[in-house]
């Protein structure tokens, strides 16, 4: 009984080929260079970025390419930018606009550039949910609490640059940050002790510059459509990470003389930190194969979930029993679920 069902199971999921390279991102010259072009605007190596581009437009215009290539030239083009385009475009001047407002919050500790440009993209950044605007504003009312960077200024002076910066700025936060903007007026009440009292933490934190430029430069790429990390830096990055397992991998399967036949996943589990983990997955109990797009997971009656493909390979059209528990379902009834 228990060969007739592996043989089974095994006629169900067979090995599938290998995946191809057909559609590596590596094969297209012109996507990997555009992918290095826009991590060195986004890193603020203009100078560099120039370089790089007037070394690809040079080296293209004397390849020679043959009828099959410069089809495929022809298509790629279509679906990618023009990567001249990132030398003197919008993009360019948008990245050039961040680093200068970076450079005015990180060097010189001034905020107001960046909290001017918070308040002219006020509604874009509400529809996100984005607290930028007031983390700005409140990181500009610790930082005249402490003097401003001011030389010989009082403590006493300074903290009523505060208390009206706060009365002058802080009315239109009311609405969504009352209880922060609470705790800041409520700490004037222990300036004299500030260390000992509850909102130390927030006027004598090393880490609320850093935190804010980060914050800032994550919602001004997200306006612009792009994701607040460098794609190149992040594929490098989880790659190097992920490279000594995959040839201590290597070196095992070699030993053994197997060879590795899933497809469209890894092999074997790599600890990415939590910050690279993007999106949910689920894998199938039943198939041990994770859920894509085209074999998404299904909530069955009882509340267990299992791979299109299972669900459809053990119902065959008819009511069967859920894999994990007694009950009986059709297929029909199983609901998709969106992760």
């Amino acid at each position: 009984m228990q060969r007739n069902a592996n043989c089974l199971i095994l006629k169900l999921f067979k090995d599938k080929p290998l995946p191809t390279t057909e559609y590596d991102s590596l094969s297209q010259p012109a996507l990997v260079n555009r992918a290095v072009a826009m991590h060195l605007l986004r890193e603020g190596a203009f100078s560099t970025a120039d370089t790089f581009l007037a070394e690809v437009s040079r080296t293209h215009a004397e390849s020679e390419l043959d009828t099959a290539m410069g089809q495929a030239e022809q298509q790629a083009s279509e679906s990618i930018p023009d990567i001249e385009g990132l030398r003197s475009g919008e993009i360019r001047s948008q990245f050039l606009l961040m680093h200068e407002l970076l450079h005015e919050l990180t060097e010189n500790r001034n905020l107001l550039p960046a909290i001017e440009w918070a308040r002219n993209h006020r509604e874009a950044l509400y529809v996100r949910g984005s607290n930028l605007e007031f983390e700005l504003c409140q990181l500009q009312f610790v930082w005249l609490f402490h003097g401003g960077g001011e030389a010989g200024i009082s403590v006493q002076d300074g903290r009523l640059k505060a208390l009206e910066y706060a009365r002058r700025e802080f009315s239109g936060f009311q609405g969504r940050y009352l209880p922060e903007i609470q705790q800041l007026l409520g700490a004037m009440a222990f300036a004299p002790n500030l260390g000992d009292s509850p909102y130390n933490t927030i006027f004598n934190n090393p880490d609320s510059w850093d935190r804010v430029a980060t914050s800032f430069k994550g919602e001004f790429c997200a306006l612009l459509n792009l994701s607040a990390e460098s794609p190149l830096y992040v594929a490098a990055t989880a790659g190097a990470i992920a490279l000594p397992t995959l040839l201590k991998l290597q070196t095992i399967m070699k030993e053994k003389r197997t060879e590795w036949t899933s497809q469209n996943e890894l092999p074997v589990e790599i600890p990415l930190p939590h910050s690279y983990q993007y999106h949910s997955i689920f894998v199938c109990p039943v198939s041990k194969e994770q859920t894509t797009d085209a074999n998404p997971p299904m909530l069955m009656p009882c509340g267990h979930v299992i791979a299109h493909q299972s669900l459809m390979r053990i119902s065959k059209g008819n009511k069967f029993k859920c894999p994990y528990c007694p009950t009986e379902s059709h297929a029909k009834d199983a609901r998709k679920l969106l992760l």
